[in-house]
């Protein structure tokens, strides 16, 4: 098949595709049609069906895998495609791992290397804690090396949640090592666990879209409450160390206006607030270069690094 990411304007399309989101729009003349995303594992990109009483336009929902004939065009400096027919396809026509988003590097090496930081951890509450969630729990460690980070925005992908924590928690130890000051053991669980809440947030792939429960309460809300039942299993959890990494979670996106519902008040949330940051931004960008490999140019306005971006030229 002929991956999202290789496509280029001019090309003819017939190909097998996951429909991630259709729906019915009209133009300012009263026109119908469909809006489409069309995703595989390289990426997504918009698709219109122009005439969708079409006879060759079969009937098909999201979450349908198609197959499309149509062409490659652009708008407005976006490639989308202008669809001419689309047919159904029967399970065992395609194989549903080329349609999803996956993570460049190995989810088993991540997870052993995210497990055997749980292993440092000196304290012994913060220790257990970690291995109820991360070691004990089949359910949640299946769920967690799965999911995407972010609905949108970046590490959109699956293993994306693990990939991100995973490189904010190596951030935070190397702040240990830069500033003594830290406190390694707690720093180190609230990165760990900052966004364990996207578990539940943002559903599965294929869907890989915000949950009721997500919409209400928002990871960071639901991230706090879990670790606060995991440490009820725990005789003796010292309340001042569980406050104090329900805090760390509830502070790490830094300020209300980014959706925290408290400022970092300790250090250790200060330090986790601008590794979260960092990791984020810095693969935000680094996907805007993937998408652009062959744009030397300006690259266009990001909302979330407030920029108009551009490749590096040396």
């Amino acid at each position: 098949m002929k991956y999202i990411k290789d496509l280029r304007e001019g090309d003819r399309l017939f190909d097998i595709y996951l429909c991630k989101h259709r729906q019915s729009a009209v133009t300012k003349n009263g026109k119908a049609y469909e809006n489409l995303i069309l995703q595989d594992k390289t990426g997504a990109i918009d698709a219109k069906i122009w005439e969708p009483n079409n006879p060759g336009i079969e009937d098909f929902d999201t979450l349908d895998y198609i197959e499309v004939y149509g062409d490659v065009t652009s708008f407005q400096g976006a490639l989308q495609v202008s669809v001419k027919r689309i047919r159904r396809c029967r399970e065992g026509e395609y194989i549903p791992s080329d349609y999803l988003p996956v993570s460049s590097k190995n989810i088993d090496e991540m997870y052993g290397e995210l497990t055997g930081l749980i292993q440092s951890i000196q304290n012994t509450y913060l220790k257990q804690l970690l291995q109820l969630f991360f070691v004990k729990d089949e359910a949640f460690v299946k769920a967690f090396r799965n999911s995407s980070a972010a609905k949108f925005v970046h590490h959109g992908f699956v293993g994306g949640l693990l990939e991100h924590t995973l490189s904010v928690t190596k951030l935070c130890d190397f702040y240990c090592k830069a500033y003594p000051v830290l406190n390694r053991d707690l720093l180190l669980s609230a990165a760990i666990c900052h966004d364990i809440g996207k578990t539940k947030e943002i559903s599965a792939f294929p869907e890989n879209d915000y949950t009721d429960e997500g919409q209400f309460l928002g990871h960071i809300v639901m991230g706090a409450q879990m670790v606060a039942q995991k440490a009820a299993q725990i005789d003796g959890f010292p309340a001042h160390i569980l406050t104090q990494l329900q805090h760390c979670i509830l502070a790490h996106h830094g300020k209300y206006e980014y959706g925290s519902p408290k400022v970092p008040a300790i250090i250790e949330a200060l330090a986790l607030n601008y590794a979260d940051d960092t990791d984020a931004k810095i693969e935000t960008f680094k996907e805007i270069l993937d998408n652009n490999s062959e744009d030397k140019g300006w690259l266009g306005y990001n909302r979330l690094l407030e920029s108009n971006v551009k490749a590096t030229q040396i």
